[in-house]
């Protein structure tokens, strides 16, 4: 059989493969194989030299991951773009970091309650009917944690995956390419690149991680009745 592992490309292939597991923005080689339109067998026989990678699946990793070409073909040492988006830009804990004694400052709003939520942030005994809970050296009061669900934040935020956000006050700075969760008549948890209309931020455009399936949209400041800073995201998948 012939080995193909003395190719740059497929050596390269498999350095890039383990440092997206090390980021956790993929969780092995199936979820890597959806991505690249392709079979868990396929990607294992890349990663042991058995076959090359093809173009199409090179162009949609350097599509979804931001991966630099110039890197795969060893013209670049840089793994990445430059405007990747990488889960180190949110700080990751483990579900079971979750603490449900002691001082519960955090509220935890389920998925199926988002569009209550939308609705009801501001009213205190709504709040109060969810369950709470805390995370060591978390600190801060009226905290609130959201359960969300869909793909659109893939790989940044999963299916499944808890964000722990602080609510921002109205004219409270933002910056650009961070992750909100943004309150109109529905819940959503996206990057934001603030939209200027004769020098004034006038919408948010609206972006998910997983852009190849989700484009971004704009909204309107007038229709965002609240904004809340994503400080960490609870996983299955983090490494303690």
């Amino acid at each position: 059989m012939s080995d193909f592992s003395d190719h740059i490309v497929n050596q390269r292939f498999k350095t890039v493969f383990e440092e997206l597991e090390r980021r956790r923005m993929i969780k092995g080689k199936s979820d890597i194989a959806k991505s690249l339109g392709t079979y868990n067998h396929v990607v294992n026989s890349i990663l042991k030299g058995q076959r090359n990678v093809t173009v199409d699946q090179l162009s949609k990793m350097f599509q979804i991951y931001e991966v630099n070409a110039n890197y795969l073909f060893g013209l670049s040492e840089d793994l990445f773009l430059p405007s990747a988006k990488v889960l180190e830009n949110l700080p990751t804990r483990s579900l079971q970091d979750r603490l449900f004694t002691g001082r519960q400052n955090i509220t935890m709003v389920p998925s199926r309650a988002m569009a209550g939520y939308a609705m009801e942030y501001q009213d205190k005994e709504f709040l109060e009917g969810f369950q709470k809970f805390t995370i060591p050296n978390m600190e801060g009061g009226g905290l609130i944690a959201f359960e969300i669900s869909g793909d659109s934040m893939m790989p940044t935020i999963t299916n499944g995956d808890i964000v722990v956000c602080e609510p921002m006050e109205r004219g409270e700075p933002l910056r650009d390419n961070q992750v909100y969760v943004i309150v109109t008549d529905v819940v959503v948890a996206k990057r934001i690149q603030q939209v200027k209309e004769n020098d004034r931020i006038s919408h948010l455009a609206l972006i998910s991680d997983n852009s190849a399936v989700y484009k971004p949209y704009e909204v309107d400041l007038e229709e965002i009745r609240q904004i809340l800073r994503v400080k960490c995201r609870l996983t299955s998948y983090a490494i303690s």
